[in-house]
């Protein structure tokens, strides 16, 4: 490490679904010292039929952690850098104004949009040209939803994590990681496909510039510049795609090894040179998404924790007493395998609402009682859960490695859903490979080490950063790695 003597600090922002953090990365006798300074939570919100983001209490508490970190950082911050959850969008009007707030990528509008779309570019097609795997949640089909309400189609819009980035610096970019998760961009390039936009009748110039992960885009602007702290901060576009953060900061060698990034969602998968759009992996719905350095992520997105917390608060809303995740995960590991298996992916349990009646439409048609909505059948059914979401990882991973020709020996897991050690256990003995637990901050560091990469280049760059240059940074972090939450120690 470099001598922290005069070192700024950064700031890391992870936006998401349920919580949002604002992180702190300072130096301590050459070593980094990483406190999440503040948490909030997020949820998406009815209005009428809609479901949408309040864009404006996310950007506030940004806001507020961003203050906090300023002053716990005397020595000033050197970069700021933000990442988040994929797909959604804020759409702009000609002032560069929020035109309203944005949709939830859960909302049932592009069910519709989705036949339409299909109506004129083909799965298959769309697969060829792009690469990426067919989910109604895609950008691309949330556009020709927008389109379908008459939504005028050159209003220009960001992703998410590129509009907080918009809004502290004024620079509209798209950060390729996120880019490609859109479902718009051209296989192997790093160009809007013109073909998409053409026949769906979308306006490309609506779309925003892409860069590469790393690039450096300028200084803070507008009130948050009057803070000592944040004079001469540079915002840095990480992988904008928490995914490809949390991917970004696993640091092994070899080839064979694959990830399950563990949260609202698992995103299953291994780390390509190139995009592999076999007819199996199109037959399977696999993804290219991609990766730092002009890598390539090929995954699959598996329902993960979400839907646990849908049950719970679906109990909850029924006056039924919740466990604690640690004494659910007590009273589950007492639990032999469950007599029967979910379809976790089944489309219906990708919506909101109703997910234990869901649930059990599904045990019923197996053959078996359905669960109780009681306390007693709280442990019954997350066992189920996490056998049936274990058995769906060693379905996506054995695919993976006959896809891909790689012999998988190692799954890194890594994210919140790390933390879940019978789900870690139960995954061992599906898979049958070795289970190596990462950060649950993963995203965290990934994003910081991007951030260092990028600095370390020393001047404003659009270039980019390389994936080894960031991996040697996350080895660097996690080997002195103390994440803290509120002072308390949390690694």
């Amino acid at each position: 490490m470099e001598a922290s003597a005069n070192r700024k600090a950064l700031v890391a922002i992870d936006l998401g679904a349920q919580s949002c953090r604002v992180a702190l990365l300072r130096w301590n006798r050459g070593e980094p010292e990483i406190d999440v300074i503040h948490r909030f939570a997020n949820e998406p919100h009815r209005i009428g039929d809609e479901l949408r983001w309040d864009i404006r209490a996310i950007f506030e508490g940004i806001r507020t952690g961003l203050h906090r970190c300023c002053a716990s950082a005397p020595e000033g911050i050197a970069s700021i850098a933000v990442d988040g959850w994929a797909v959604d969008y804020v759409r702009l009007d000609p002032a560069g104004n929020p035109v309203a707030a944005p949709f939830c990528y859960r909302d049932a509008r592009t069910e519709a949009a989705e036949k339409k779309v299909h109506a004129v570019l083909s799965p298959s097609r769309l697969y060829s040209l792009t690469g990426i795997q067919v989910l109604r949640i895609n950008t691309l089909y949330q556009l020709y939803a927008d389109k379908i309400a008459g939504l005028d189609p050159c209003l220009a819009w960001l992703n998410l994590p590129e509009y907080i980035t918009y809004c502290l610096c004024g620079h509209r970019v798209s950060e390729y990681t996120n880019a490609t998760h859109t479902g718009l961009i051209g296989l192997g390039t790093h160009s809007w496909c013109q073909e998409i936009f053409d026949k769906l009748g979308l306006d490309v110039r609506a779309a925003p510039v892409i860069v590469p992960s790393g690039s450096v885009l300028g200084p803070v602007t507008g009130e948050l510049a009057n803070l000592p702290a944040l004079r001469d901060t540079k915002l840095i576009a990480p992988a904008c795609h928490d995914t490809a953060s949390a991917i970004a900061a696993i640091s092994a060698a070899g080839d064979d090894w694959a990830f399950i990034s563990s949260g609202t969602w698992s995103l299953v998968g291994t780390v390509l040179d190139s995009p592999c759009v076999t007819s199996e992996a199109r037959a399977m719905n696999f993804t290219n998404l991609g990766g730092v350095g002009g890598r390539v992520y090929f995954l699959k997105n598996v329902n993960g924790m979400w839907l646990l917390s849908q049950c719970l608060d679906e109990l909850k809303r029924q006056g039924i007493a919740s466990l604690l995740l640690p004494d659910l995960l007590a009273e589950c590991a007492s639990l032999p395998a469950p007599p029967v298996l979910i379809d976790i992916d089944d489309p219906q349990l990708m919506l909101p609402g109703h997910t234990i009646a869901k649930i059990n439409s599904q045990v019923v048609g197996l053959g078996h009682p359905a669960f109780a909505t009681n306390r007693a059948s709280i442990p019954s059914l997350a066992n189920t859960i996490f056998h049936s979401m274990a058995a769906r990882y060693a379905e996506v991973l054995s695919a993976v490695s006959r896809i891909t020709g790689k012999k998988l020996k190692r799954v890194f897991i890594v994210g919140g859903g790390s933390q879940n050690a019978l789900l870690n256990q139960v995954t061992g003995q599906r898979t049958g490979l070795q289970i190596i637990i990462g950060s649950p901050e993963s995203t965290t560091i990934g994003n910081f080490a991007i951030q260092l990469a990028a600095l370390r280049q020393n001047r404003e760059s659009s270039v980019g950063v390389s994936a080894k240059a960031v991996a040697t940074w996350a080895e660097q972090i996690l080997s002195g790695e103390l994440v803290r939450t509120n002072g308390s120690n949390r690694s």
